[in-house]
């Protein structure tokens, strides 16, 4: 699984069933640092390209979960048990949650609550897979190429179709352009953001 990481935008909002809405986004067409490159080697950039995801959140069948950290123990909701809803724009990647109480009380929500109201966890990363060469040939599912030299010596990779299986809570995101906001409002009450840990090059 590879996780793509980016400060995205992130609010939450009590509704007046108990429940807390928190919605969020992932920019696309964002340039993001995944590795200076070391002593040796190469700095590595990665972007996706609109609706790179369009594929799993657009099939009512698939099942994506909101995470904490990439960790499947610390689910906080899901598309298929309709407490997750995704919409995917040419723009960007925008959910919202619906937070049930039965999640609230759990530690992990606690910790991350804490760590939101404090300012240290602030980014969204989606957790994908490639497709597979026999469904999606290589060429069309991302492409790696140099950057301009006049801007540096950095790889490029651009993800142009990936499989969306989650989207988590991070603290420490790559891309810049995701926020972190929260506030209260009553409403009424329905997948590499990712640190890179392997390139096919």
């Amino acid at each position: 699984m590879d996780h793509g990481v980016h400060l995205g935008s992130l609010e939450i909002r009590d509704s007046g069933d108990g429940s807390r809405r928190l919605r969020g986004r992932f920019p696309y067409g964002k340039r993001a640092v995944i590795s200076d490159g070391g002593r040796r080697g190469r700095p590595q950039k990665e972007e996706f390209a609109p609706k790179a995801f369009a594929y799993r959140v657009e099939k009512p069948d698939e099942e994506i979960h909101l995470l904490l950290g990439h960790s499947y123990d610390q689910p906080l909701a899901s598309k298929l048990n309709d407490t997750l809803i995704l919409e995917d724009t040419p723009e960007a990647l925008k959910f919202e949650a619906i937070i049930l109480p039965p999640v609230q009380r759990t530690t992990f929500w606690m910790n991350f609550w804490a760590g939101f109201q404090a300012g240290l966890i602030v980014g969204l990363s989606p957790g994908f897979r490639l497709p597979p060469e026999r469904a999606v040939p290589a060429e069309e599912a991302e492409q790696i190429e140099e950057e301009d030299p006049e801007e540096g010596d950095a790889l490029i990779r651009t993800i142009f179709q990936a499989l969306l299986f989650e989207i988590s809570l991070v603290t420490r995101p790559a891309y810049s352009e995701t926020e972190v906001e929260a506030r209260s409002l009553i409403m009424p009450p329905r997948p590499q953001f990712r640190a890179l840990d392997r390139w096919r090059l």
